[in-house]
This record gives structure tokens, sequence and C-alpha cells, in this order.
């Protein structure tokens, strides 16, 4: 039976996908355990759960599984790297099964250095969603450590990291600018006029104007409530200051977004202030992106692989 288990396997959840032997994905399971809470018997218990009463397909996981925190490090793949590269660099070990688990070995950007894991596999689902991005084409994946990515001629040739989500975090939950503020409703002006100030900080760059909100929330000009939103587009239009600064991501055609809707408007809402033009965001496309590996890789078409007990090691 030809098909694929793929799982996207992260630091807080597990989403395992059964794809048929065209790449359609028949059903989706999802669990809360990512790698750092597993359940009791830990990864080999995770993996039996999700999977169960499945047909012995070959099995290919990407994500933090894959981390030095993860079930089994694999070492990252230099950039420039294609679908290709990346199949041949899948990493197998066994399972307590004795099946083999394919894992994605992630990407590392020499330029930074800079690192990605679970991200490559989105950006090739979206190759394979919409071929016309293979060319030439620039991508944003919003979340806690937001990627820009550059794809050329089918590979991934350049990425940068931006902390915005984890920053906001740490800001909202442990600093004296989020200290006491409460949930309040949404207020696109605040988060706007956050915007405006990271793009208009000039050499001194977004960070150098945190504490004006604190300022202005002590001045009467922004209320507590607001101040989260506010935080945010300060944030947020910092990334978009400091990548277009850079100069390393092509502007002249829509950049495309990949991620959860919410977040992905707020970049598209950030944007405007910056006359950028960002696409509709592409979401749930892994499944598609280890399709695309698996194939590379010629692993869609056997069963599940037994390791010999010799190789059954990390």
């Amino acid at each position: 039976m030809a098909g694929l288990i793929g799982l996207d396997w992260g630091t807080s959840s597990l989403r395992a996908y059964r794809l048929d032997a065209d790449g359609a994905v028949a059903e989706v399971r999802a669990r809360p355990w990512g790698i750092r809470q597993l359940p009791e018997g830990g990864f080999d218990a995770a993996l039996a759960d999700v999977t169960a009463g499945w047909p012995a397909l070959p099995r290919l996981a990407c994500g933090m599984v894959g981390s030095r925190n993860g079930w089994c490090e694999v070492p990252y793949l230099d950039l420039p790297a294609d679908a290709a590269a990346l199949g041949r660099a899948l990493h197998p070990f066994a399972a307590g099964d004795g099946g083999a688990l394919y894992l994605v070995p992630g990407l590392r950007n020499p330029r930074g250095p800079d690192v990605m894991r679970g991200e490559e596999t989105q950006l090739f689902g979206a190759l394979a969603r919409d071929p016309s991005l293979a060319a030439h084409a620039t991508f944003v994946l919003p979340g806690t450590h937001s990627k820009w990515a550059s794809v050329r001629d089918g590979a991934v040739v350049d990425f940068s990291t931006a902390m915005t989500g984890e920053l906001f975090a740490l800001l909202r939950r442990h600093s004296i600018l989020g200290a006491g503020i409460g949930e309040g409703a949404a207020d696109p002006e605040a988060f706007a006029r956050g915007v405006i100030a990271a793009r208009d900080s000039g050499a001194a760059g977004g960070l150098s104007r945190l504490f004006s909100a604190r300022a202005l929330m002590l001045d009467g000009a922004l209320a507590p409530s607001a101040v989260p939103d506010y935080l945010s587009g300060l944030l947020l239009g910092e990334e978009l200051r400091a990548q277009l600064a850079s100069g390393r991501f092509g502007t002249d055609a829509p950049i495309q977004l990949i991620g959860d809707a919410a977040l992905c408007a707020r970049y598209r809402a950030a944007a405007v202030h910056f006359d950028l033009c960002f696409a509709e965001p592409l979401a749930d496309i892994v499944a598609a992106g280890l399709w695309q590996l698996a194939v590379a890789a010629g692993r869609v078409a056997d069963p599940l692989v037994v390791v010999p007990k010799e190789a059954r090691s990390c």
C-alpha cells in the first residue's frame, strides 16, 4: 500500500496525517503532546497512540522532534536547499516498535548563523500548493519566532528570524510595560500607532521606543487597555522595518504569508504603513510539505521499514 504517515511534532503539540497514495489527507489526529509534555511512555507511547489503527505506512516527522531536546537530534542542512536535498538528508531511526521514523533535518543559514526546524516543511508545502512561487518569492511565517525566507528556483536560499512573538509575550507578562494591565478589546488605532512609531524610529530602531508605551500611558495619551496593542504594533513594525532595511528580501511581488489567519491579518495591517503587499496567507500546508519531501526521498511507495536491531539507536 502506498501512502504516508506525516507527523508535525513541535514544542507543544503533535499532529498526525494519514495520506493516501495520491498525497491527499485521509485523516488527521491531534494530541497535546509536544516534546515538552509527553504521555507516560514518552515519544514511543505518543507515536503509538496517535497512529493507532493506521496501516503500516512510511512515517515522516518534522519539527522540534528532531531538535537537541527532541526524540533524536538531526543535524541541520545548510542553505541553499531544495526538496531533493532535504529528501536525501532525511534521518531514519527506529521507534520502539522497530519501524523506521524519518526525521526532516531542518535548515541552517550560515549567513546568520540562523536555523529553522519545521518551517522548511511549510515552505515546501507552499511550493506544492502554488508552484508559481518556486521561481522567485519571499515568504513570511509569523509566530513566536517569525521567519522571513527567500526561495529561488525551488530552493530556500536565505532566511532570517525575528523573535517578535516571544518578545511580546515577555514584555506583556514580565515587564513594567505590561504589569497590571488586563485583557481589553482590540485597539486597531493603538496598534497602528505602534507600527508607525517603529517605522519612523530611524537609525535608533523600534526597540528604542519601547518605554514610550509607559510614558504615553502615564501622560494619559494611551489608555492602559491599549498598551498591549501598541506594544504589538511597535514590535511588529520593528520586525518589518529591520527586515526591509537589511535588503535581503525582495518586495517587488506580493510577499507570501504562511500561518494562522488572525496573526497574518496583523502583519497585513502593519504592512499598509510600509507600502508593502502581503498575499492572502496559506494555511494547513504541513502535510503537503511532508508529502513533497517523502516523494523526493522515494519513501511513499514502500511499507513501513523495519530497522535492523544493530541500527536501532538514534
